[in-house]
């Protein structure tokens, strides 16, 4: 019942001020203008800047959302999402880019909500990471689009089955006690990889990002990793495994937060299947090799799940407002969520940052670690309530609180992991407690 009221003063919030946006398909130079007058509109808390190119050229865009764009501010959390991946599935290229118009104009309107989500975030939003494939499509369009046309990229590899398996290392090193996190990527990786790949994982590799979407159709369904099974040797087609990560607590909350805040996810039964509360283990429903989510969440300190938002991967234009509407709340809930938990600081007796110190957290066999100077450790236990936390925290109640912990820093260039003499410092980190209360 909480979260349905939460919802629903939620949506009513947005409606108060929601301004009439234009409901179309967009090609590719015109998702580059819509993107650039969004930016013209709000100028300064806008930014747009290219993570690379496509096969074919194309800038693959990102628009950006702070009160200081460009410049990553101590302990204002990254936030991304991600659409068009597969480029015949166009849902989520135009709800990001009605979300985008969105946000910029209910910003000038004044909407206290959506000001204090971007004075308080740093939003990221890619419309389109497979323009190649988009253009395909749409020279079909929604009525002549076959299933599969436009899905490639323009060398016909599908992106989300592109990334370095990260999972098969994974599940071997927790056989003999290795990495659990930020595992490394074999040497030969960017061979292996396609443009469009590669530059998302540079991507992620600079920017310190803490949750994210990534937005997909043929389906209604909050998936969460892990999308491959451990074992896929003895599974059959028709035969599912569930395959948990530590973090599955958290991320089957963080798949309910958009499921019961989107229009008729939650329901479960939708395009045939059904998914209880709409939410689904990724591998449990079908294991795949290689994709985006597992890479993110096994290579960064990024908490990734992918948002299957319409039957119909191509849609027709007239029923873009009512996917809009759906959706809408639930694209803004799932962005305040990286504001739940604990975030804060590792430095030094001498208030230096350090990066790189590894945090783990009792109970969850996987770690995280600190991105650099001074910027916080958002995930450090991302999404805890107060009671899961008081064991790390004792005695908390609520506000600000600091104290020093043990933590194991990276060992220095050039040392050998090997060596049995581990480095370790005494570190001060400052926790900052996100109350779970919200002015609606």
């Amino acid at each position: 019942m909480a979260r349905w009221l939460r919802s629903l003063v939620g949506a009513l919030l947005l409606l108060e001020g929601a301004a009439a946006l234009s409901f179309l398909h967009h090609r590719y130079e015109e998702m580059v203008q819509a993107l650039f007058r969004v930016q013209s509109q709000c100028p300064y808390v806008t930014r747009i800047y290219s993570i690379g190119r496509s096969v074919e050229g194309r800038h693959l865009y990102v628009l950006e959302f702070s009160d200081y764009p460009g410049i990553h501010e101590p302990l204002e959390p990254e936030f991304k999402y991600v659409g068009n991946m597969h480029g015949n599935e166009v849902l989520g290229r135009e709800l990001l880019l009605q979300l985008s118009e969105f946000l910029c104009e209910e910003y000038r309107r004044g909407n206290e909500r959506i000001t204090r989500l971007i004075h308080d975030t740093r939003i990221h939003i890619m419309p389109s990471m497979n323009p190649d494939g988009y253009e395909v499509a749409a020279k079909q369009g929604p009525d002549g689009n076959g299933y599969l046309t436009g899905r490639n990229n323009a060398n016909g590899v599908d992106l989300n089955r592109n990334f370095p398996d990260l999972n098969t290392f994974m599940y071997y090193s927790g056989e003999i006690s290795g990495p659990n996190h930020h595992i490394p990527l074999p040497d030969n990786w960017k061979s292996q990889v396609e443009p469009e790949t590669l530059a998302v994982i540079q991507w992620i590799s600079s920017y310190n990002f803490v949750l994210s979407a990534n937005l997909h159709g043929g389906a209604v369904v909050a998936n969460y990793p892990y999308d491959k099974s451990q074992d896929q040797r003895f599974r059959s087609h028709r035969r599912t495994v569930n395959t948990p990560t530590p973090d599955d607590r958290l991320f089957q909350k963080l798949a309910k937060t958009y499921s019961y805040a989107h229009g008729w996810m939650h329901r479960g039964w939708n395009c045939g299947d059904y998914f209880a509360d709409g939410i689904t283990n990724g591998a449990s429903w079908y294991s795949l090799s290689k994709g985006m989510q597992d890479f993110n969440y096994l290579y960064t300190n990024c908490f990734e799940i992918t948002l299957e938002l319409s039957c119909n991967k191509f849609p027709p234009e007239e029923d873009l407002e009512r996917q809009w509407m759906a959706n809408r709340e639930a694209l803004v809930a799932f962005i305040e969520e990286v504001h739940q938990g604990i975030k804060g600081m590792v430095s030094d007796e001498n208030n230096n940052g350090i990066a790189g110190a590894v945090i783990s957290v009792q109970g969850i066999s996987h770690d995280i670690t600190s991105g650099g100077l001074l910027v916080p450790l958002h995930a450090l236990p991302f999404g805890y309530s107060f009671l899961e936390a008081t064991w790390v925290i004792w005695g908390i109640i609520s506000g600000c609180c600091c104290l020093a912990l043990t933590l194991s820093q990276p060992l220095q260039r050039g040392t050998s992991p090997r060596q049995s003499q581990q480095l370790w410092a005494q570190l001060h980190l400052h926790w900052y407690i996100s109350s779970s209360n919200k002015t609606w």
